[in-house]
């Protein structure tokens, strides 16, 4: 495919909302190469032998016991699947590294933790913001597991607001190091690690600097003890104090004050392998709720039999479901923007800063949808298993625990929803999404006459594609009129921003999931795609639902008197089905076929 093409047929990041996105633009799982089916059953394999196997030494704190896992991992290549081979690593594609992760994370959030810290936040800004002679000197040792990487930004001070960290980096008076002294927590593998990314401020500066350290006890680095947590009790978490650490100048990374732009990239990248972590975790719950549920008798039935039992399954499926198709459509389109940039002449460092940061809203949008839909799986699948589930001997219980965290690092899913609309707008004013001009048409049809037509709704997702639009328009009218009445003081509205976050997020989720069901209809027959069809229109008819009430409660904070009735008017017609779906038959529907297969199966 010619860049041209390549161009043309890509949408910018946010372009969702205005732009329609065909079913055949659309990448899908059932898209995976061979080789990417090879990598998947490999991972598969090394997670199933090593890891799950092993779930309960994981929460018996066996930290050493990570370590020996990530060691294995790296024999297998898999810590260097996003690597450039130029380093020792594999350099697969974007899709091919967010599928490691997925599978990969799936057994206990221990490993997924050191496994993500290590590949993520470890290694990757030296591959993408270090020079040559470091990433000669640093990547090959990180990509084979012979060294372990951990980032150090977070402080007791500095949390959400990464910029205001108080460690101090101060040049030497010969000028051949620096000497960095500070505190920082909640460090990821610190435990084990050889290596940290260190965030310190230089002098006054504005922004924090990024700085390569090695790990050497003698050199003024010291480590707290392991923390004591919810969940991820064999990921090593400590505290780490820098005292006058001596750094040589050269291990600086990228420029001086180029600190927070770098953590913020990494946090980017984070954000949608984040959400590839949490995938696996969802099919590995419904797997063993769903045998649970059919080996469980009461009154002389398997409970699987029951109605309540089956709307949980279900929408544990349904969301999962949704959760991978918008996930991997997220990651086509950055490896196919990173394709371009390359074949632009950008370096691989450029290409792939620049890929993952043009697609910013979707990565926030990923990172809130599938870790709260993580949260909600592993909490009905011990509601499935009933006493059982709340036993430390189930994996249930530790699931949940696992899964607490995902809302939280990798920026907060407050932080990621304000995220989200806030870098939209700003794209808007930069005129890479246009935004207005479609929230101006629709400001125009609030005041028209509406259609009374009865379409022809007998193509496959025909209504459920209009609903979207319409959905679109819900967006486009409340951030519209919100903008128009705050203007730049938007930001300072925050439960406005979260309302429309969750709008934002619904229509992303959604329609990847109807385009992924759309696009296998079409090449492999309707009949195939019956219960994945089914899960559409649930995850469709809940996301209508929520956007109703998170425009309602927009709609009557910020607007009043005529324009209030109008929005509300205008919010009932977009939200309007001509057909409404029967909820109970479709969830009925998916849970049988879950139940027969006895796990997630799609």
């Amino acid at each position: 495919m010619s860049t041209e093409t390549l161009n043309k047929d890509i949408l910018r990041g946010g372009q969702f909302l205005v732009k329609e996105t065909k079913a055949e633009d659309v990448f899908t799982p059932e898209d995976f190469s061979e080789e990417q089916k090879m990598m998947r059953d490999s991972t598969k394999e090394f997670v199933d032998r090593e890891l799950w196997a092993h779930w309960e030494r994981f929460e018996s704190k066996d930290y050493a016991f990570t370590e020996e896992c990530m060691k294995k991992a790296g024999e297998l290549g898999l810590l260097g699947v996003a690597v450039p081979e130029a380093y020792g690593g594999l350099g697969m594609g974007f899709v091919s590294t967010m599928l490691v992760c997925d599978y990969i994370s799936g057994a206990t959030g221990s490993f997924s933790t050191a496994f993500g810290a290590h590949t993520g936040i470890g290694t990757m800004p030296i591959t993408l913001y270090g020079n040559e002679e470091q990433k000669q000197k640093y990547v090959p040792k990180l990509a084979s597991g012979e060294w372990f990487g951990a980032y150090c930004l977070t402080e007791p001070g500095a949390g959400s607001d990464a910029n205001s960290g108080k460690t101090k980096a101060v040049l030497s008076e010969d000028g051949s190091h620096y000497l960095i002294s500070g505190q920082k927590m909640w460090i990821s593998n610190a435990g084990f690690c050889n290596v940290f990314i260190v965030f310190a401020r230089i002098g006054d500066d504005k922004n924090i600097t990024g700085f390569i350290v090695e790990n050497d006890p003698s050199n003024g680095i010291s480590l707290g003890d392991e923390e004591k947590k919810l969940g991820i009790h064999s990921s090593s978490t400590r505290q780490v104090f820098f005292s006058d650490t001596k750094v040589p100048v050269e291990n600086m990374l990228s420029e001086r004050g180029n600190g927070f732009k770098i953590a913020m990239n990494a946090l980017n990248v984070g954000r949608i392998k984040l959400a590839a972590a949490c995938l696996d975790a969802q099919r590995r719950v419904i797997g063993e709720a769903t045998k649970y549920a059919n080996e469980r008798i009461q009154f002389k039935t398997p409970i699987m039999n029951f109605g309540a039992i089956k709307a949980k399954i279900a929408e544990m499926a349904t969301n999962t479901y949704a959760d991978e198709s918008a996930s991997y459509r997220a990651a086509k389109n950055i490896e196919d923007r990173i394709a371009i940039r390359q074949a632009e002449g950008n370096t691989h460092q450029e290409a792939e800063l620049k890929g993952v940061e043009e697609y910013a809203i979707e990565c926030s949008i990923l990172k809130v949808a599938v870790s709260e839909d993580v949260q909600n799986t592993t909490d009905e699948g011990i509601q499935i298993f009933g006493g059982m589930g709340f036993s430390a001997d189930t994996p249930m219980e530790s699931a949940w625990r696992d899964a607490r965290i995902s809302r939280i690092y990798e920026g907060t899913n407050e932080i990621n929803r304000m995220l989200a609309v806030g870098m939209l707008v700003k794209k808007a004013m930069k005129g890479h999404v246009d935004l207005l001009g479609p929230a101006m048409k629709v400001a125009d049809e609030l005041t028209g006459i509406p259609s009374f037509d009865t379409p022809d709704y007998s193509v496959l997702f025909s209504e459920e594609k209009e609903i979207i639009a319409k959905l679109k328009k819900v967006f486009l009218m409340v951030a519209g009129s919100a903008v128009q009445k705050f203007g730049p003081q938007l930001e300072e509205h925050q439960q406005l921003l979260m309302a429309a976050s969750d709008i934002l997020i619904e229509i992303y989720m959604a329609e990847s999931t109807i385009l992924r069901t759309e696009k296998n209809a079409k090449r492999f027959g309707e009949d195939s795609q019956e219960i994945q069809i089914a899960m559409s229109q649930l995850y469709l008819y809940n996301a209508v639902d929520i956007i109703i009430k998170k425009g309602k409660e927009a709609i009557v904070s910020f607007a009043e008197g005529d324009e209030q009735r109008m929005m509300l008017m205008g919010l009932k017609r977009f939200t309007k089905y001509a057909n409404q779906p029967n909820v109970v038959a479709l969830r009925t529907k998916i849970a049988d076929k879950v139940a027969a297969e006895n796990g997630y199966c799609f």
